[in-house]
This record gives C-alpha cells, structure tokens and sequence, in this order.
C-alpha cells in the first residue's frame, strides 16, 4: 500500500540474499513495492519488464557484473533515465569515479549506510 500518490517501484539488484531481503523487508514497510534479482542477469531482466522507479545495484554479482548492468541501462533508450544507486563493498576511489561517470546517481558503501538511510536516499533520487 503506498503511503504517497504512487508507490515507488525499486528493483534490488544483490547476491547476499540476507542482505537484499533485508532491503526488501525494509523498503515495503516503507510503502514500496519491491523486485529483488541475486545476479546481474536476472537484474537486468526485472529492469527491462517492470521498468522500476530506481535500481538499488550491486557491483560484484554473479553472471553480469553490476558494472555492466549499469552500463547496459544507460545505453538502452527506455533504461538510460532511471536513477541507479551503487550499494557496494567496493571502496576503492577509482570504482567509486567509475560508477559515477558511468551514470549512477549516487555511490554508497555498505558498511557505512543503515538501511535507514539508504531509504532516505531512494526517496531523495526519486522525488528529484
């Protein structure tokens, strides 16, 4: 049940099954409606047939790398607009440079975000 006008579709795009459960638990106490994939080729699958408001996209996946899911929507025409938050262990300023430049709208590390704040930052991409 949406708490807004419309509810907020999310596709969770992540291999630690705890973890996206975890998101997906809190994101539907949240009024969202949430899709999960644990590999990059199922994300991409989701994506493409529910056209989510915002993709919560894992880097280091099974199957597809989250890099290239990313790179796959920002060059597909019905894709390329859809906000794309990286949650990731990866670190390293050169992936965070690259995940940026390559289109994500924003970078988290996991260890330093609550899934509270995570959903801030959904509700903060999608009213943008």
């Amino acid at each position: 049940m949406a708490k807004k006008d419309q509810q907020i579709k999310l596709v969770i795009v992540e291999d630690d099954i705890f973890l996206a459960d975890l998101y997906r638990t809190k994101f539907e106490l949240e009024g969202m409606s949430v899709l999960v994939a644990y590999d990059g080729e199922k994300g991409m699958e989701l994506i493409e047939k529910n056209i989510p408001d915002i993709v919560l996209l894992d880097l280091i996946l099974p199957k597809m790398s989250g890099f290239l899911v990313l790179e796959k929507m920002k060059t597909t025409k019905k894709l390329k607009d859809i906000p794309v938050i990286l949650l990731t262990n990866l670190s390293q300023k050169a992936d965070v440079e690259k995940g940026l430049k390559m289109g994500a709208d924003d970078y988290l590390i996991k260890a330093h975000f609550m899934p509270s704040e995570v959903v801030n930052k959904i509700k903060e991409k999608v009213k943008a």
